[in-house]
């Protein structure tokens, strides 16, 4: 499934970056749109029922992207998801809109986890080294885990970059012990 999620993913990117749309704008309306289909459990019947006719959940489609202010290319994405069944995996096609978006514009993900909140010019320290490090521009998210002790660990992509008290323990112990 991974590649089909993959493949809807690459064609609404190419969409948007041949239309010069704002990427972002039509990132967020996929996920509101994600949001909703989550929430409403009716709607989401009705998309996902075979027996209700593609014309009859169009109009539903126009209903809601009218409601929500959302774009022609997205409602467009969503019905062509919606007419070849793939309503189930909606949710994996938008993170991996997101993530082919990113790589498009130049942005990689970074997860930092902290020991305690960063402050906004350690944030901006940290996305510079991150920067350095992948030669993309960084997006970041930051959580806290006071289990680290100290200092912080950060995730881009497959890469864990760890700079914790626990994980400097951890190589010092490894050390002694070799």
């Amino acid at each position: 499934m991974a590649s089909v999620v993959g493949t809807y993913a690459r064609a609404f990117a190419d969409v948007v970056m041949s239309t010069k749309a704002d990427p972002a704008r039509m990132l967020a309306e996929l996920q509101s749109m994600d949001a909703l289909l989550k929430e409403s459990d009716q709607l989401r019947r009705v998309m996902e029922n075979p027996s209700i006719p593609g014309e009859q959940k169009r109009g539903v489609l126009d209903a809601v992207t009218q409601k929500l202010g959302g774009s022609r290319p997205v409602r467009n994405f969503i019905a062509v998801i919606t007419d070849h069944r793939r309503l189930p995996l909606f949710s994996e096609i938008v993170k991996q809109v997101e993530l082919e978006l990113n790589e498009r514009m130049g942005f990689t993900e970074a997860q930092v986890s902290s020991a305690r909140p960063l402050s906004d010019p350690e944030k901006q320290l940290l996305e510079a080294e991150i920067a350095k490090l992948t030669g993309k521009r960084v997006r970041a998210r930051y959580q806290q885990d006071a289990s680290l002790l100290g200092g912080a660990v950060v995730q881009v992509g497959s890469t864990i970059y760890d700079g914790s008290v626990n994980g400097q323990l951890e190589r010092i112990r490894e050390q002694l012990v070799s």
